[in-house]
């Protein structure tokens, strides 16, 4: 009787029934180290294409440069980014988003934990568990559907204040800001600017997007502080 899945040779899966199990396993030694696996009601969904340098990792850095700066100068809280586990099981839900925004006020109520190394080392944590303030995706070729649909509405479930959308494979590259309502995520007006405006920051935002001297693309996450 078969006991795990083996895919492409590359990774192996265990038969999980649950979202604990998933976690268990996810914060094991024999998770593997490069794809992102997700869990998302019920189904595991594995994404093993590498990162397309222009279209996500050039825009996913500028972001957390921005975010970053001002999470650090305002003393906000903490911006992850990449391998950040976030679990929510009010969702069904454990994933890694490209970004994630926890804000000290989140922690200081209990709306989101840090989950502890198992070693109980201080300071040593190694999963979200709850609803973040702000969690954004950029979509690629093979997440497409996920990062437009299951995400958001799972994420909308649990109660993530803000979801930022980013798809910068096109001609002119989608920046939306969208903020939680009764049930669902709501996109943020534009102003005469293009700007959005972000509860969760404070400020509004606009992404622009230009060839450099050697013709790559670069990305500007331009930032407008509200008063």
């Amino acid at each position: 009787m078969a006991t795990s899945v083996v895919l492409e040779d590359l990774i192996e899966i265990p038969f999980l029934d649950s979202l604990a199990e998933f976690r268990s396993w996810a914060l094991s030694d024999e998770f593997p180290e490069r794809g992102r696996i997700d869990f998302i009601a019920g189904r595991i969904e594995v994404d093993m294409s590498p990162e397309d340098i222009f279209c996500h990792g050039t825009v996913k850095t500028e972001i957390v440069a921005v975010l970053g700066q001002l999470v650090k100068q305002g003393g906000l809280g903490y911006l992850l980014s990449d391998r950040t586990r976030v679990s929510c099981p009010g969702a069904d839900l454990s994933v890694e988003p490209d970004v994630v925004f926890l804000s000290e006020a989140s922690l200081e109520s209990g709306r989101v934990r840090l989950v502890p190394k198992a070693t109980s080392q201080s300071d040593r944590y190694v999963e979200v568990e709850g609803a973040p303030d702000l969690i954004v995706e950029i979509v690629s070729d093979s997440s497409e559907t996920k990062d437009t649909r299951r995400l958001p509405a799972a994420y909308a479930r649990v109660g993530v204040r803000e979801f930022w959308l980013v798809d910068a494979r096109g001609e002119r590259p989608v920046f939306e800001i969208r903020r939680i309502g009764a049930a669902d995520y709501r996109s943020a007006d534009r102003d005469s600017d293009g700007f959005q405006h972000s509860d969760v920051f404070n400020a509004s935002f606009s992404l622009a997007r230009n060839r450099n001297a050697h013709g790559r693309w670069t990305y500007d996450l331009q930032t407008r502080p509200n008063s």
